[in-house]
């Protein structure tokens, strides 16, 4: 044998070695995906910009993603007045990423509220990430909204865009469907005593209910916080429409750490209505189980909170369990 053919072989027998022991790894061990140049935990400064408008938001995902694993999709949208930067701690399920496989858009409108000029934004958010993903790989697609954002949900869940797209809406002080929760009479933000006198009447509130439910279909998740209502409802024309039996109280679900934020801007004074300072409390949730098609309707009523305290970490991921039902979590 040559030196020529003699360095063939130890080449060849290279190569073959190091294919069989890459096909041999396991998933983990695989170099991870990076999904449209983001870091996988999101920097809050370094957000991703969509190519359509140049407008930008956070991305978060997990951080050993792997070429071809499924996911679920949420596109977290803030409240009026608010923002990006709060509403990623507000209802912060991107702590579950890697554990319930999550892909979590966060975007921001420049009006600090949306409007339907931002829906191509929104359309091209999606677009960006299910492109990025790949479609196949999407689970679940879940639009979550805090206030005005979902307002906003249940406004565009069931437009030509993305009514074959959603599978679920959480609602997060963002009105129930199925039947209104009664808004308490101190809802509201309050008066802070520094404030300008008015000089004109204020606008409707832009977390007023719509008319009517959106007629797609869709799962619904609806938490709220104790003091923002009247009284919880105790049935469901959702639960009634997917054929769900009779609802049932599920275990409180008990916080002993407090959520990541609060409006700091609105406690001059607060009120417990708009909510007060972060803090450990008790969720009562309510489901109505066995839905058709496996569809997911409940109620979470956070206790002693009102609309603007950040979630808790345990019924975050209780909320989180009920949108990735049948998906089993990493340890």
């Amino acid at each position: 044998m040559t030196n020529s053919q003699a360095l063939a072989t130890k080449l060849f027998t290279a190569i073959t070695v190091s294919t069989l022991l890459a096909l041999s790894l396991p998933a983990s061990a695989q170099q991870p995906v990076q999904l449209l140049g983001a870091s996988c935990t999101a920097v809050t400064d370094q957000p991703v910009s969509e190519p359509g408008t140049s407008r930008t938001f956070v991305l978060d995902y997990p951080c050993d993603l792997q070429p071809g694993e499924d996911v679920t999709v949420i596109l977290n949208l803030h409240g009026a007045g608010s923002s990006e930067r709060y509403q990623r701690p507000y209802f912060p399920a991107w702590e579950l990423k890697e554990k319930y496989r999550l892909v979590i858009a966060t975007p921001h409108s420049p009006a600090r509220r949306w409007r339907e000029e931002d829906d191509q934004y929104l359309h091209n958010v999606v677009n960006a990430v299910f492109g990025a993903v790949g479609e196949d790989n999407i689970r679940a697609f879940w639009l979550a909204g805090h206030s005005q954002g979902g307002m906003t949900s249940r406004r565009i869940m069931c437009t030509d865009f993305f009514a074959d797209k959603v599978d679920g809406f959480v609602s997060l002080s963002g009105g129930r469907l199925g039947g209104v929760a009664q808004r308490s009479p101190n809802a509201g933000r309050p008066t802070q005593a520094n404030a300008a006198a008015p000089v004109a009447a204020p606008a409707t509130p832009v977390t007023a209910p719509a008319a009517g439910d959106p007629t797609c279909d869709f799962s619904h998740i609806f938490a709220i916080g104790e003091y923002e209502i009247v009284a919880l409802p105790d049935t469901s024309a959702l639960a009634q429409k997917y054929q769900c039996d009779a609802r049932v109280r599920r275990e409180d679900v008990i916080d002993t750490e407090a959520g990541r934020t609060h409006d700091s801007g609105s406690q001059n004074p607060g009120t417990r209505e708009w909510g007060l300072l972060p803090r450990p409390g008790t969720a009562q949730v309510y489901e109505y189980p066995n839905c058709a098609d496996g569809r997911v309707v409940a109620d979470v009523v956070r206790l002693d909170k009102g609309h603007t305290e950040g979630l808790e970490p345990r019924i975050v991921e209780t909320i989180v369990g009920m949108m990735t039902r049948g998906v089993t979590p990493r340890p």
